[in-house]
């Protein structure tokens, strides 16, 4: 497991890339039009939606050398949503929470979108 670090006058921080996949999946998911992360399964071709703890399974979180975040989102929207506005909203709440929350710069957000459901 990849994690940044960072250091300050009382010692290191690291923060490891499952903890901020899991807290960027968590910000997502409160995201209108977002029904869950997904997760695919090469072989199959299947899309599973990710419930839980498993969420971080359908983000991918990269550091790069200069201490910068990639995050690569698989996702499931509603029906009858506006894709283009699902995906601006789930980047600007994931970039400012995320950057709040590590006090990483987010460099960029890639959304996939997996799956379209049906919400009752």
């Amino acid at each position: 497991m990849k994690s940044s670090v960072t250091n300050t006058h009382l010692g290191k921080i690291a923060i490891g890339t499952d903890v901020i996949a899991q807290y960027a999946g968590a910000v997502a998911t409160e995201c209108f039009g977002i029904v869950g992360m997904a997760n695919v399964n090469m072989r199959s071709g299947l899309v599973n939606l990710l419930k839980g703890d498993n969420i971080k399974k359908g983000i991918q979180v990269t550091i790069s050398p200069t201490q910068k975040l990639t995050l690569n989102f698989h996702v499931i929207v509603s029906y009858g949503v506006s894709i283009s506005a699902v995906a601006d909203n789930l980047i600007d709440n994931v970039k400012y929470k995320v950057e709040e929350f590590t006090g990483l710069e987010v460099e960029k957000i890639n959304v996939y979108i997996e799956g379209v459901r049906v919400i009752d």
